[in-house]
């Protein structure tokens, strides 16, 4: 097992103790040399070869606003669209060569529709959404399995920051427990909790005028930018 990110010192100090098996890369998704080198030397480590790469980082800006924030949004697509590129370079190039593997991306419920003063985040999600399910069918003949999970808001250090309303909140113990087991099925789709699924997937289907009347109004009054 291994972890990778920018700031290792985040993870529990006696995680070495408790987890002996795992390992810690340090390293930027930015960096795709540095990531697609860091995958590499895993997969020729210990046992070899490479299971399952689970593609997680992602950002947002910090507040809602109407008035497009282009140094943000670039940010924001490199980390969440290349970023899922770059961790799933190395990652693919040693699955195809084994015969097996199982891709796993974090994408959002924000990625079925374009949420009002989320552009930038929206469109990145469903840039993830969209280049999984491509990935699906393109690689179901490689023998590699591919997830895209879609959470609604999870309770963590993240979404506290948040100053806007947060409906159907769940906790991060929860939401994991849930995200295992469609990991475990190999599910092609997890769109969860239950409450948001359904409401994302009634507006994705609105009429997109009405989609930006009912959106429109509410954020006029949110955000005067």
């Amino acid at each position: 097992m291994a972890v990778c990110g920018r700031n290792l010192s985040k993870l529990p100090e006696n995680y070495r103790e408790k987890c002996p098996r795992l390992s810690g890369y340090s390293v930027d998704v930015t960096d795709r040399d540095g990531l697609v080198a860091a995958v590499q030397t895993f997969a020729n480590s210990g046992e070899k070869g490479l299971d399952i790469m689970v593609a997680n980082a992602g950002i947002s800006v910090g507040s809602k606003t109407r008035i497009p924030q282009f140094s943000a949004a670039v940010k924001i697509m490199n980390v969440n669209v290349i970023g899922v590129l770059n961790t799933m370079e190395g990652a693919l190039e040693i699955m195809r060569a084994q015969g097996h593997g199982h891709i796993v991306a974090v994408s959002s419920v924000a990625g079925f529709v374009g949420l009002p003063g989320a552009a930038a985040y929206s469109a990145s999600k469903s840039a993830v959404t969209t280049l999984m399910e491509s990935w699906s069918i393109d690689l179901a003949p490689e023998n590699i399995a591919v997830t895209t999970i879609c959470p609604g808001f999870i309770d963590t250090p993240l979404t506290q920051q948040n100053p806007h309303a947060m409906p159907f909140m769940m906790s991060s113990e929860k939401g994991a427990q849930i995200i295992r087991r469609a990991i475990d099925k190999k599910k092609a789709l997890l769109l969860f909790p239950w409450q948001m699924r359904w409401l994302i997937l009634f507006l994705n289907k609105l009429p997109r005028f009405i989609y930006r009347r009912i959106m429109t109004l509410p954020f006029a009054n949110f955000s005067k930018g």
